[in-house]
């Protein structure tokens, strides 16, 4: 069976993963993705993988091909999945929530800013460095950290409160970066903790947590 080639070069997110979604659908054996952004490469790569590929990528002119091929070991041991790769399955929201078990039980923070609150940037950077220093007293509920716009910034390398996400992480906690952010900001090579990712699993992290705490 011959290897079905997508192109995904300048396809916003989440476009390229919303293209392979797609092409799973006929159960390919291989596959070749364009992109021309490092977001998408690690979303398209973390998919792949998630679904029992066996995947390496090349770089060339500014742009990267990712070749997939059924990996038979990898496929056979797949289970449901969980976590990161259940927010990429394409049998839709309820699926995911039975995957992850009782929703009332899971508690997504969404942060869109690197400041919490409004009216001074000094005092909203020493109030969100304290509120992420407050989170592991949700315990076992706080299941993931969804970070978009400025929020990224907290995600990189120098910030105050990169130690605080990196302490979550340690702890299990699901950190999620967006990637369209990071590149909008020219922040892709200095983010330190977390995954990056693209729309489609900031969306299905709100749908399917019981509760979601937006700042």
């Amino acid at each position: 069976m011959s290897t079905i080639i997508l192109d995904c070069r300048g396809l916003a997110c989440p476009g390229p993963v919303l293209r392979c979604l797609e092409c799973l659908k006929s159960d390919p054996a291989s596959l070749a993705v364009q992109v021309d952004d490092a977001g998408a490469l690690e979303n398209v790569t973390r998919l792949l993988s998630g679904k029992g590929f066996a995947v390496t990528s090349a770089q060339e002119n500014g742009a990267w091909t990712i070749s997939a091929s059924r990996d038979a070991s990898a496929a056979a041991a797949q289970t449901t999945p969980t976590g990161d790769a259940a927010a990429c399955c394409p049998a839709g929201a309820a699926a995911v929530s039975a995957a992850l078990g009782p929703v009332d039980a899971r508690t997504t923070v969404f942060i869109t800013t690197e400041h919490l609150g409004r009216g001074d940037d000094e005092l909203g950077g020493k109030l969100m460095f304290n509120f992420l220093g407050t989170l592991p007293e949700l315990g076992d509920r706080l299941w993931r950290i969804v970070l978009v716009n400025g929020a990224v910034r907290l995600a990189c390398e120098g910030h105050s409160c990169l130690e605080k996400l990196e302490a979550l992480a340690a702890a299990g906690v699901s950190v999620l970066v967006c990637g369209t952010c990071l590149g909008f900001f020219g922040l892709m090579e200095k983010k330190k903790v977390g995954e990056t990712t693209n729309m489609l699993d900031v969306v299905t992290s709100l749908d399917v947590a019981g509760k979601v705490i937006k700042i």
